[in-house]
């Protein structure tokens, strides 16, 4: 620690790591000190030469004699002592709460924007963008966020917001933090000067929410590269709010974190990762300028690259973050089980139509070949590998192998599957067992391994298991078929319900009768082997479905507009709809029916030996 005198205040300054390396300069919010950043330092100091410095008015540093010099004017003079004290020709800034309000302002000054190579903003909008939003925002977006700064007019008020810094407001404080963020106090959080802290940060919203000064703009005018992190949990900013900055900021590149305030205390593996990569890409771009562009990967303007700082590539949720005209599912990563053919070749197809790249996994390798290949020679790459879902040690092979060699996916299908079809009387232990070791045992697998992926990296996702109308329309004909499409239904509505705080969405799609070769690769149970009733009923069974007409890339557009909007359940065609429906209505009228379909079939086929 050293100090640094900014007029009338003395500066606490904090640095640590390599001074060689690129700074990041992490600035606090109200009614935090530096040590709010302990955790998210920690992880930044082996690559950066990470700084903080308390505020005036916070933890160690002074206050100023007069208690109105909190004014942006003051602010930009501290920021400049800190960066004449760096000696550095720029940093990459990042800002939390109140340190993002200011540095909103900062990277807009001319003394300051020339030495801030980058800028990290959460938890924060600058005061011109926000006075813009008020203005010119739909009137329920602007009142929604009115009701979460409630506490700003209240800080207006004399004497009330002293007296209750100075006697309960410190407690309310820890005891928010633990139940809404889950976050246990520690030796710097809250400061052990919270009080005080808690009252001289006043004049921070006295000298600067209402003056007269304000006069929003409503072109872009931010110059810097800002990467903009949205906690969507943030009971103090709404997203409308965040989405209204886009276009002051010509290179803004927006991520988002299931997570509440101050998310470098839950969550500061995943705020140092984003801190990291934005600062590598944003040096990678400041020393390219002038140079040959590389190739591959949009950068900002008039740069493109395939390299960071150190060589690393940009990672993939970094380069789909950058804001602009984009598709929905561009520079995203999906994985499709069973996409040699059916719904998951539609599905697989689809996404990549849509500018996504896609891992096609079958276990049958040449059917996964054909249709990456097809992917590849019509839209962008994809990949195949050949995976046998029921197998635990498979799975867990191939997701290590997904994560390793692409990266977490962002949306993971779980489509394969098989059907036995007969009566349960002829049904097999063995057929029992595949049946549930596929169509379950593997939509449990691709849950619990690309879930845990997901949950880690912190960014969401979308897990789509493809049940069927079997999973709510019994039948006597399809036992074990229906028990395990019934089971997926059921594990996905748990798993929406256990993953949605962590912005995990889950989707169980069940389509009616589809156009694919499902019944002619299904296992027909009942008949003799020296007779062809079984090869009559795959036959008759695959007629039946090539005669509905439902193509499988229909069922692949419910998908993707499912994932888009967040469904839990869709109910695909007329009969899955229906079925669906009544389900829900009349139970009973299923049970009913239950007993008639399939009986044709059925009393065709003789009792196996």
């Amino acid at each position: 620690m050293r100090w640094v005198r900014s007029g009338d205040v003395r500066l606490a300054l904090f640095e640590e790591g390599d001074p060689a390396a690129p700074t990041v300069l992490l600035l606090h919010g109200y009614p935090d000190t530096h040590r709010v950043w302990d955790e998210v330092a920690a992880l930044l100091r082996d690559r950066f030469h990470v700084v903080r410095y308390d505020v005036r008015g916070a933890g160690r540093s002074g206050a100023p004699r007069d208690g109105g010099d909190y004014t942006y004017d003051h602010l930009a003079a501290d920021m400049a002592a800190v960066l004449d004290a760096v000696g550095k020709p720029g940093v990459h800034l990042v800002g939390h709460d109140w340190g993002s309000i200011q540095g909103w302002e900062l990277i807009g000054r001319p003394e300051i924007k020339e030495r801030v190579t980058s800028f990290t903003s959460f938890g924060g909008p600058g005061l011109d963008q926000a006075a813009h939003f008020l203005r010119h925002g739909r009137r329920i977006e602007v009142a929604g966020q009115l009701l979460r700064s409630w506490y700003i007019a209240v800080f207006q008020t004399p004497v009330a917001p002293e007296l209750v810094w100075r006697t309960v407001m410190p407690r309310v404080l820890e005891r928010t933090m633990r139940i809404s963020e889950g976050i246990a106090p520690r030796p710097g959080h809250p400061a052990d000067t919270l009080r005080e802290d808690g009252v001289n940060g006043l004049g921070l919203y006295r000298a600067n929410m209402f003056t007269a000064r304000r006069t929003p703009r409503a072109e872009p005018v931010v110059e810097t590269p800002v990467q903009l992190i949205e906690t969507t949990r943030d009971p103090f900013v709404s997203p409308a709010l965040l989405a209204s900055l886009r276009p002051w900021v010509p290179r803004m590149w927006h991520r988002r974190i299931a997570a509440g305030h101050w998310a470098q205390r839950s969550h500061p593996e995943v705020i140092a990762r984003m801190i990291a990569e934005f600062a590598e890409f944003a040096e990678y771009v400041e020393h390219a300028e002038g140079t040959e562009p590389a190739k591959g990967v949009e950068g900002t303007e008039g740069v493109e690259g395939t390299e960071g700082v150190r060589g690393v590539r940009p990672s993939r949720e970094l380069r789909r973050a950058r804001t602009g005209e984009r598709g929905p599912y561009e520079d995203r990563l999906v994985v499709v089980t069973g996409a040699g053919g059916g719904i998951g070749r539609a599905t697989a197809r689809a996404f990549a139509s849509h500018g996504a790249e896609v891992i096609c996994s079958d276990i049958d390798l040449d059917a996964a070949r054909r249709t990456a290949d097809g992917i590849s020679a019509t839209w962008r790459t994809a990949h195949a590998y050949r995976v046998d879902v029921a197998e635990v040690a498979e799975m867990e092979r191939f997701a290590r192998l997904v994560r390793d060699e692409h990266g977490v996916p962002d949306i993971v299908v779980n489509n394969a599957g098989i059907a036995v079809a007969g009566p349960f009387l002829d049904h097999s232990v063995e057929d029992w067992r595949r049946t549930l070791d596929v169509n379950l045992w593997g939509v449990i697998h691709g849950c619990r391994l690309f879930a845990a992926q997901m949950v880690e990296r912190g960014e969401g996702g979308h897990i789509v298991n493809i049940a069927s109308l079997a999973a709510f329309a019994p039948s006597r004909a399809l036992p074990a078929y229906s028990t395990s499409k019934a089971a997926v239904k059921m594990l996905s509505d748990c798993l929406r319900a256990e993953l949605a705080g962590q912005g995990i969405g889950v989707t169980a799609v069940c389509p009616g009768f589809v156009s694919t070769g499902i019944a002619a690769n299904a296992t027909y149970v009942g008949g003799d082997a020296a007779t062809r009733t079984r090869e009559d009923a795959a036959t008759r069974a695959d007629r039946a479905l090539t005669k509905r007409g439902y193509p499988p890339e229909r069922v692949a557009a419910h998908i993707l507009r499912a994932v888009h909007r967040n469904r839990p359940v869709v109910a695909v065609n007329a009969e899955g709809k229906i079925g669906y429906a009544l389900s829900r209505i009349s139970p009973a009228v299923m049970r009913r029916l239950a007993r008639l379909s399939g009986a044709a079939e059925i009393s065709r086929m003789p009792n196996r030996d």
